[in-house]
């Protein structure tokens, strides 16, 4: 018998005044997916997510006789989500398929656990915990939590065509949970489906790669997701350019305590051309900020390991620093990847990470003269005043910033 009482965000005080509200008078919920999941693999809670027998409207009615707020954040699919002291806690009705087409689904609210347990995507996700903490697995995902195994439930093919999304959803879970080689019949089915991606819309498609890039380690995935063309159907930018960056970019992390970026990822198996990343964050409908710094990144220059701390300053200052911290992190990943095969020397990683704390560290100076001061000193506005402030930025650039405003000024004059 498994049990997660004895957990400390099971024992929530706010946790226990939900079951209370929605167990008592013929209904009954329980915690399912990813709070039970994580749990049983040792790691953070965060959400917690619940179904009960109760429809939508009970359990609105039952929050708001309470005085607990009640949001309807999925109402037609029986979804809603209860704020006690500031934390929510969304509550679906248990429900079962009537009509999929692998975008969308209609569904019927029921009573039935094993039912609802069957319509959802993996073993590992469809886990149940009442309220005395007793898990409850109707799908055998309790073997498949300690092997490591991400596992469709039933038949693979018919999950997907259910949702075509699960075909990310399966490599994203085998990122973050799974051991091994992935599922045979879940890999199988996956390879037939890939075209079907390109049927969902893309804010679906890069939230869910996006969440599988930001996974401790994505390497195997996405090599199960190029082997299976699952990769170059979402990422064709992907398919001369490859992945071998990865592993060595996930060390670099580990080693040197990087919070995984799945932008910066990204950046590593695209080719560094600005006009095809923005054809690819066009396509994906990346965020602005996504996009451009992508943009950035293709844009800048690259930092040889020789370059002097003061030229890296100009370089900064004349492009971005976002593109060019991005650079150096790629290369000094890569030396680090040279050394350990005997191809590198120690002192090219030293002077990238010097460089790369460098970069990280620049905080742009203010240019010391504006356009105020050239129009006091007797420069007309217009395109005359605008050319002699870039020159005079230039050389203020070229000066490693030392020019201070009247040395500036007395080069206007003399100009």
């Amino acid at each position: 018998m498994t049990n997660l009482s004895a957990e400390a965000w099971f024992q929530s005080p706010r946790l226990a005044r939900v079951f209370d509200l929605l167990n008592r008078d013929g209904g009954e919920v329980r915690v399912v997916g990813g709070a039970v999941r994580n749990s049983l693999m040792g790691l953070d809670v965060e959400d917690i997510d619940l179904a009960t027998t109760l429809s939508p409207q009970d359990v609105t009615r039952r929050a708001g006789a309470d005085g607990i707020k009640a949001v309807p954040t999925g109402i037609d699919h029986g979804t809603v989500t209860l704020v006690i002291e500031g934390q929510p806690f969304e509550v679906t009705t248990l429900r079962r398929d009537v009509e999929t087409d692998g975008r969308h689904a209609e569904v019927a609210f029921g009573v039935d656990w094993a039912e609802d347990a069957a319509r959802r995507d993996l073993t590992i996700n469809a886990l149940y915990a009442g309220a005395d903490g007793e898990v409850i697995d109707l799908v055998d995902g309790l073997s498949d939590i300690e092997t490591g195994t991400v596992r469709f439930i039933g038949d693979a093919a018919r999950r997907i065509d259910e949702d075509y999304l699960r075909v990310l959803r399966f490599f994203r879970f085998f990122a973050w949970y799974g051991k091994g080689r992935p599922d045979a019949d879940g890999l199988r089915a996956s390879a037939r489906a890939k075209a079907k991606l390109s049927t969902l819309s893309a804010e679906r498609v890069w939230a869910e790669t996006k969440k599988l890039l930001s996974a401790p380690d994505p390497g195997r995935a996405l090599l199960w997701m190029r082997q299976s063309g699952v990769l170059s159907a979402v990422l064709p930018e992907t398919e001369k350019w490859g992945i071998d960056a990865i592993p060595g970019l996930v060390r670099a992390e580990q080693a040197l305590h990087w919070t995984p970026d799945p932008l910066l990822r990204l950046a590593a198996i695209v080719p560094r051309d600005a006009e095809r990343l923005a054809a690819m964050a066009e396509r994906l409908r990346l965020s602005k900020v996504e996009a451009t710094c992508l943009d950035r990144f293709a844009k800048a220059p690259s930092v040889d390991a020789d370059t002097k701390q003061a030229a890296l300053d100009r370089m900064i200052y004349r492009n971005h620093k976002q593109g060019i911290v991005y650079r150096l992190k790629l290369e000094l990943a890569s030396a680090r990847e040279a050394l350990t095969r005997g191809q590198g020397a120690m002192e090219t990683v030293a002077r990238y990470a010097t460089l790369l704390s460098r970069a990280e560290a620049f905080e742009a100076p203010q240019m010391p003269v504006a356009g105020g001061d050239l129009l006091a000193a007797g420069i007309p506005a217009g395109p005359e005043l605008g050319q002699k402030l870039k020159t005079l930025e230039e050389e203020w650039v070229n000066s490693n910033f030392a020019l201070d405003r009247d040395k500036l000024l007395e080069r206007l004059k003399g100009g």
